[in-house]
Order: structure tokens, then C-alpha cells, then sequence
């Protein structure tokens, strides 16, 4: 039986607590792109979340494919890099997008979906592959697979709700939406560097 080197092993755990925080960090400050145009109700709330929903499944999905062709840590890698860059181009890309919706929609419902979608559907995605893709890596046997995918799902929901909180009740209120976004982004890049650099064969 064949197992990932130690270094590579606890790299993805790490990752996965740093993706979930930054997947539900950015959908909280999401909210902040969003309310200057759409407000703060309960209809753009209910956008926001219902995209982070579908991006996670897309994301989920698209996980199981690439594990069922070519599972990799360098393929999440690559998906990791492309929600970097993603985020790094919102900030000056959010504001023109957000007006040019609410020019030819207007403040609905469609508006809304509209304006969560560009915002999170893409860099969501392709975090929501992470998870699959891990706990294909990790799983030795088929009797660890159920033990692994909690270990992955949890510290990544650790890192759901971390990001959630810190973002919520520290970064917003101490620091400009566009610098936590680049800071987001970094951490994103990071964790993909590290993936990159990890060896590719397994330990035996």
C-alpha cells in the first residue's frame, strides 16, 4: 500500500484549513462588494449564499471527475493558482461590473443572482474541487476513505468558520475590502506554491 510522503500528507490538511477560510471569507466579503449597489437585505443574502451552494457543488462535482481521470496535488494546484488569480483581479474589476449590472437590471432578484455570480461562481468552483481531489490522495484503502474524507471535510469547515469569523469581526473592520482580497489571493497562491513543490510519488 502506498501512502503520500509526510510533507506532502500534512501540506493538504494545511491547505484545506486555509481554503475553507478563505472560501467563506470571501463570501463574506462578498457582501461588501454587493451591498453598495443591491443593499443589505435578506434578497441579496439569500444570492450570496445560494451561489457559494452552486459553486460548491459545481466544484464538488468537477472534483470527482478529475479523481476518476487524473487525481493530482498538482491538479489542485492549478485550481487553487486560478482562484488566486481571480481574486486578485476583483478589486478593480468589482465596482464597473457591479454598476453595469445595476444600469441594465436594476436591484431584483436577477440582479443579485447576477452580481453574486460574477463575483463568487469561478473562484468558488474551482476551491469546491480541493476537497474530492484530498481525499482521493489521502485515502490508503478502501477502509480509510470514510475516516479521511471527515478528517478533510472537517478541517476544512474549521477553516469555514475561522475565515468567517476573522474576516467578519477583524479584517472588514480594520481593513479595506480590496486589501483583504489581495491578501485572500495571496494565500491562495501560497498554498498553491507548496503544492507545487511537494514531490509527486508516493511512499511505499
Amino acid at each position: 500500500m502506498k501512502r503520500l510522503p509526510p510533507v506532502l500528507f500534512f501540506s493538504i490538511y494545511a491547505c484545506s484549513f486555509l481554503v475553507g477560510a478563505v472560501l467563506m471569507g470571501f463570501e463574506m466579503l462578498g457582501s461588501r462588494y454587493l451591498f453598495p449597489y443591491f443593499g443589505g437585505g435578506i434578497g441579496t443574502w439569500a444570492s450570496l449564499i445560494s451561489t457559494v451552494l452552486c459553486a460548491l457543488a459545481i466544484g464538488y462535482f468537477a472534483g470527482s471527475a478529475i479523481v476518476a481521470r487524473h487525481p493530482s496535488h498538482r491538479a489542485i494546484a492549478v485550481a487553487i493558482l486560478i482562484a488566486a488569480a481571480y481574486l486578485a483581479c476583483v478589486p478593480a474589476t468589482a465596482d464597473p461590473a457591479m454598476q453595469a449590472i445595476l444600469d441594465t437590471l436594476g436591484d431584483g432578484a436577477s440582479a443579485t443572482l447576477l452580481a453574486s455570480t460574477a463575483l463568487l461562481l469561478v473562484p468558488l468552483t474551482l476551491l469546491g474541487t480541493f476537497s474530492p481531489i484530498a481525499v482521493s490522495l489521502l485515502t490508503g484503502s478502501a477502509n480509510e476513505a470514510g475516516r479521511v474524507a471527515g478528517l478533510v471535510y472537517g478541517v476544512s469547515t474549521i477553516g469555514n468558520v475561522v475565515g468567517t469569523l476573522f474576516t467578519t469581526f477583524f479584517l472588514i473592520p480594520t481593513i479595506g475590502s480590496r486589501a483583504i482580497t489581495y491578501y485572500f489571493a495571496l494565500v491562495l497562491a501560497a498554498c498553491a506554491v507548496v503544492l507545487f513543490l511537494n514531490p509527486v510519488k508516493r511512499s511505499t
